[in-house]
């Protein structure tokens, strides 16, 4: 079970309620156990034994002496006052059950919240290399169906394990008051029990896991579909993803199945063994009986306590499995857990100062740390495992306030090199400094509330427009964001939609276009006034015209800060302050756009292509 030992701090954090709760479940259990000797007490004054619960040992204990005041053999008012005792226990232990289950489902409800928000927490901290290595919906139902079933743990699974141990603890203690013997005989089968708890939770806790996997690729599959649904539909492909979705549903229902015949197993194999346990009380009780060694009434109060161990016996199989799919499912939420993430504050040290915007590559090369495709490199037409550069050898200086053009064809790295100066990767120490000093000694929050960052996929919120523009931007007024949207050429459009900045734009931001999501987007950055302004490419859907104005109203904001600006358009760079083309990783041109077109390489290149292509669609 060492899977569930990271729930120890959490459960340390509510000890209290879980002391008062295991507090009064014993409080329960003692009631409980009275319970049959009430009934006992009864069945012996109906059939006339002088004194109740008699047995050749003599008296059941203390408890049964409590009943001796009210105890008369075939008498009317014992008969009502032993009734009336019996309806105050049961009324009792109902009362106390009620306040155990309030107060420890509560605190597991407390703890499952808790839980939820520490993995949402270090989700949110983890780099994007974690997510190239786990799909959503995977980590989506890790964060569902996985952290619900460690909530039954905690909840249910530790309410009735105190409760078979408090109940069979006090009942055995009792019965053997009642009649060692009788005792002996019942304590056959437990070893027949032990062994098909630990048998039956080991085969649970394996098939289990197994679920639990099918289920989060049954589930990642899932939220592909959904989110692809558009691009399945274009491809015709329904009918292949409706097959491959059927495969890994009946995979998950066969797994289950399996688990369904093992548990099917392991209760009647239960259910056996507690009915040969009466059997067995049944014969031997009834010759005790027969021979005048018990009376009837420590029979039947025998009887009852071994119908009392009945639940405690049943819920042992059913806590087995409960820990069990907990205990597989603690295991796949340790793994969010215990991440560490690989970008942290540990080099940071704050300056009063804030940053002011210059950037400076040393030296830079820069390889993910796992291939982006699953493979290594290729040689020679080889398979290699060493895993190729992204960028090489990259020195550049940004002085604050100036403005980076970077063009290239697809793959160079442009959007690597962003990725790096908002620290979404680590650079290797030394390489990247901000305002003269490495970027990992800036705390990561001064860092990225300094950047503005327009991300080459744009990404929108199932949110109004409103809140999508001021994300990230805390308590900013209606005007910041009408300005912000102004500035991005999106105002108009916004003025147009049914209900203006007020109109939900759906999952991903998929009521608007292509254009109008990188507006949005590009707005969010702006409402931000940061000192570092990123834009990856995010002009590439809109029109020239379009881009033209978005560019003149970005002047002054531009000239403020310092701007890292990637495209692919000659005429979304030209203005800047220097330009760099990238190729293979590398820089392999570098000026302002007049020296670049007088030096007639790739930049020259592609400005004469473009020129022809707004030529050809003038005409």
């Amino acid at each position: 079970m060492k899977d569930l030992r990271g729930l120890l701090p959490y459960l340390s954090k509510y000890k209290g309620g879980i002391a008062v709760g295991l507090l009064i479940l014993t409080a329960m259990g003692v009631v409980g156990n009275v319970l049959p000797l009430v009934i006992g007490a009864i069945i012996d004054s109906l059939a006339g034994h002088a004194v109740p619960l008699q047995h050749s040992n003599g008296l059941a204990g203390p408890l049964v002496n409590l009943l001796l005041p009210f105890y008369k053999p075939s008498d009317r008012h014992t008969l009502l006052v032993l009734c009336v005792m019996l309806v105050g226990i049961v009324t009792l232990k109902g009362v106390l059950s009620f306040l155990t289950r309030s107060i420890i489902i509560g605190v597991s409800r407390d703890i499952e919240f808790d839980l939820r928000n520490d993995v949402l927490a270090r989700l949110l901290v983890l780099e994007p290399e974690f997510y190239v290595r786990n799909r959503t919906g995977e980590l989506m139902s890790r964060c569902t169906n996985d952290l619900n079933a460690v909530r039954m743990v905690l909840g249910p699974g530790i309410m009735y394990s105190a409760t078979t141990v408090v109940t069979m603890a006090l009942a055995i203690v009792l019965m053997l008051r009642l009649s060692p013997v009788l005792t002996l005989w019942v304590m056959l089968p437990v070893p027949l029990v032990a062994w098909a708890v630990r048998h039956f939770g080991k085969t649970i806790h394996s098939l289990y896991e197994s679920i639990q996997a099918s289920l989060a690729a049954l589930s990642a599959k899932a939220q592909e579909n959904l989110t692809g649904v558009r691009v399945i539909r274009a491809y015709r492909q329904e009918e292949a993803e409706q097959r491959a979705f059927g495969e890994l549903n009946r995979e998950y229902v066969g797994r289950n199945i399996k688990l369904i015949r093992t548990w099917s197993l392991f209760m009647p194999a239960l259910t056996g063994l507690i009915g040969v346990t009466f059997l067995i009380i049944l014969l031997k009780g009834g010759l005790l009986v027969i021979d005048g060694q018990i009376s009837l009434g420590a029979l039947i109060a025998f009887n009852s306590y071994l119908a009392l161990l009945v639940w405690p016996m049943i819920a042992l199989g059913w806590v087995t499995n409960i820990f069990q799919r907990g205990a597989a499912s603690m295991g796949r939420l340790n793994y969010i857990l215990q991440a560490e993430p690989k970008i942290d504050d540990r080099e940071a040290r704050e300056d009063d100062g804030g940053i002011r915007g210059e950037i400076e590559f040393r030296n830079l090369t820069f390889a993910f740390p796992t291939p982006r495709n699953g493979n290594g490199a290729k040689r020679d037409g080889k398979q290699t495992s060493e895993i190729e550069p992204v960028l090489r050898e990259i020195n550049l200086r940004v002085p604050a306030g100036s403005t980076l053009a970077v063009v290239g064809p697809t793959g160079c790295g442009k959007s690597t090199l962003a990725a790096l100066v908002a620290r979404l990767y680590e650079a290797p120490a030394g390489t990247i400094l901000v305002d003269g000093r490495p970027i990992q000694q800036w705390p990561l929050a001064t860092l990225r509330r300094s950047i503005g960052f327009v991300p080459q996929d744009t990404f929108l919120f199932s949110e109004t427009v409103r809140e999508n523009i001021a994300f990230g931007a805390e308590n900013s007024s209606d005007a910041e964001v009408e300005r912000a949207a102004a500035i991005s050429s999106i105002a108009g459009e916004i003025h147009d939609f049914p209900k203006a900045y007020d109109t939900m734009v759906g999952e991903r931001g998929i009521t608007l276009s292509g254009g109008q999501k990188q507006r949005t987007a590009l707005a969010r950055a702006v409402i931000r006034a940061p000192k570092i302004l990123v834009l990856d490419d995010a002009l590439s859907s809109v029109d020239t015209q379009t881009e033209e104005r978005i560019l003149r109203e970005l002047r002054d904001v531009m000239r403020q800060r310092t701007t890292i600006l990637i495209s692919h358009r000659c005429s979304t760079v030209k203005n800047a302050d220097q330009i760099v083309v990238l190729r293979e990783g590398r820089i392999v041109e570098h000026g302002t756009h007049d020296e670049l077109l007088a030096a007639e390489g790739y930049y020259a290149d592609l400005y004469q292509k473009q020129l022809l292509e707004e030529e050809l669609e003038q005409v």
